[in-house]
This record gives structure tokens, sequence and C-alpha cells, in this order.
């Protein structure tokens, strides 16, 4: 019986690949492409883990709110280094990003394509499955983050030839060798642009006394931060508050800091890459060769790091046409071809 009214609502029901991020949240829709990109994050009360406005109070509305809310009031991101961190409050950021592209129906039941980190135990991904579930998907599919990337950005995965891609997300980055459908070398470390917004604002903390918020760093790294020197270097006036004062006070930070500042995290990202490579069987070696490798996720957009990472491996190395996107359309084309794909894919059930 259960069954049959899940198929019934199923028929009335959209789809979904997630790109579930430690930062970001992005839906691809079946014929409709990207329909959905928001901040992980959700406004609750204090020490209930009740969510703000009958759970409106998520993405964008929530990341307004970070660093700024009163005192019964607290925005969330619950997920961390690419995991979940808050069941409850991960089910309830599904469950409205669900309902959003049903346009608030109920009793809506969609299949789900949902993308995680590679190095994730299987109690997390279980995690995934029934948050997912709860919050009202009919079945669950989990594609690992590179797999769902390499399809993304247009990768022949699926060919006996070797490609690589680098998926530098918000908690994690991925890097993998692919072949034949599969992940032949991967390594998956916790070093992405959480990490590098920590460090700017360790550098303003250590070097100008200077204590500033996550959105601060991150808009930082943005418009002057990058990996490798560039002819045109840039500053701008960054405001805060005086570790010593207490007060408000602003700096003025260059582009050269900022990249010392990074430099760490960085190099630590690039030695994943060339740690894979040396991982990496001699003939899909030979491959990358020509080939080369794929940046993808938001850190690709750090300006040098296409041009670091080429200079450090000494193989090609390319930014994907649209980064941010990869993971989430990679998740789009599995649930249009799973027939196709289903051996790159964990269904949820089997996790249970």
């Amino acid at each position: 019986m259960v069954n049959i009214i899940d198929r019934i609502l199923g028929s009335f029901s959209t789809d979904m690949g997630i790109d579930l991020g430690t930062c970001n949240t992005l839906v691809c829709v079946r014929g409709d492409g990207i329909v959905l990109s928001e901040p992980s994050v959700v406004a609750v009360r204090r020490g209930t883990n009740k969510v703000l406005l009958d759970g409106q109070a998520v993405g964008n509305t929530a990341k307004e709110m970070l660093g700024k809310t009163p005192g019964n009031i607290v925005a969330i991101r619950p997920l961390k280094d690419g995991v979940i961190a808050d069941f409850d409050i991960t089910e309830a950021m599904i469950k409205y990003f669900i309902q959003k592209v049903h346009k608030r129906k109920r009793w809506v039941r969609p299949r789900v394509a949902i993308s995680h980190p590679s190095g994730i135990t299987a109690v997390e991904k279980r995690a995934v499955t029934v948050s997912a579930e709860r919050a009202g998907a009919r079945k669950v599919y989990l594609v690992p983050e590179p797999i769902a990337a390499g399809i993304g950005v247009g990768l022949p995965i699926q060919d006996p030839v070797g490609s690589m891609i680098v998926d530098i997300g918000g908690g994690t980055t991925e890097v993998a060798v692919l072949s034949l459908g599969g992940v032949v070398a991967s390594s998956s470390i916790r070093v992405a642009g959480d990490e590098l917004d920590e460090a700017v604002m360790k550098h303003l903390k250590d070097t100008y006394n200077l204590m500033i918020g996550e959105q601060t760093a991150e808009r930082i790294k943005i418009q002057i931060g990058s990996a490798y020197a560039s002819d045109h270097e840039q500053s701008m006036e960054v405001k805060g508050r005086d570790l010593v004062t207490g007060m408000p006070r602003k700096v003025v930070v260059n582009s050269e800091e900022i990249r010392e500042a990074l430099k760490e995290p960085v190099l630590a990202i690039v030695r994943s890459i060339r740690d894979t490579l040396e991982r990496t069987p001699p003939e899909l070696s030979a491959d990358l060769v020509d080939q080369g490798l794929v940046l993808a996720g938001g850190g690709a957009l750090l300006r040098g790091m296409d041009k670091l990472s080429a200079k450090e491996i000494d193989i090609p190395v390319r930014v994907a046409e649209d980064p941010l996107t990869a993971v989430a359309k990679g998740t789009g084309v599995i649930l249009e071809n799973l027939d196709r794909l289903k051996d790159s894919l964990e269904c949820g059930e089997d996790l249970l």
C-alpha cells in the first residue's frame, strides 16, 4: 500500500539532483538545469533546534543573519567538512529545498540524487539518506562528489581513458582519477573554502589585531585573494573590531599579503593532487599528460589556482566553464541516465 501511494505521489513530483554542500546547496531539475542555489544555513531558536518562521529562515534569509542575531536566535550551518553535523537541522533544510522546488506543494515524493564527499563513512552516508527520506524523498541515490563533478563538467568518465577532477568545495577538496565509470585513485581532504576563509581571519587577527567575521573573510578572498602572483595587485578596505580597544576599526590590506596568508591551505590542496597522481596506474597517468585535470567547485575560482597547480604538477590544468554548478549538474545528468550510470551510484536503502 505504501509503495502504491509513493508511486502515485511520485508521479506528481519533480526528481531532483542536490549538491548538498558545506557552504551552499544547489538543486538541479531535469529539463530546467540549476533551479536553486542557496547557502547551507538555517536560523533556529537557541537551545531548541526549532527552525524560525515555520522553516522559512533557511538559505539566503538565514545567511543574512550570520553574526547579526540577537541572543535567542542562532544561524548555523548544519554541515561540517562535507558531512552532517546536525541531523535535525539538515533534515529541515532539505525539506525546505524540496518544498521550494515544488512551489510549497504538500504530499510530494521525489527521487533525489545527493552528492557526498568520497571519504565519508557508511554511517555518514546513512545520515544523508535518512535525512533526505525524512524530508520527503521517495528514493535516495548517493553519488560520490568526484563522479558528479566529472559528469557535470563533461569528462568522458565512462570511457577507458583517464580523466582527473579536482573539486574544491567549502568543507572538502575531492581529487579523483576516473575511468570506466568509477574512481581509480582519489584523495579527500578537509581543506577547502572554509580553511581559506579561516586563514584570512587569522591573518587579520595576527597582523592587525582586527577581528572579522566569516562573511567579511569570504569577501576578501573573493575580491583580492589569489594563489599565484599577478601583474595587477589589488587592495581593499576591511572593517572589523579592534581586539585591543574593542572599538570598530578599518584597515587596508593588499592581495600580496592575502596570498601569503592563503599559502598553507592552497599548498595542502596541491599536495593532495600530487599524492593522487602518484597512486595513479601508469596507463592512466599517460592519458593525463595530454588530458590534464579540471578544477571545479568554488575554490577553483581563486585567482591563479590553475596556474599554481600546473606549475607544481607539470600537467595541463583548466578551470571548468561553470565550476560552482559542476556537481549539481552532474547529479541532474545521473537522474536522467539512471540505467546507464547506476554502477556509479549507491541506493540509499542499501545503507539502511
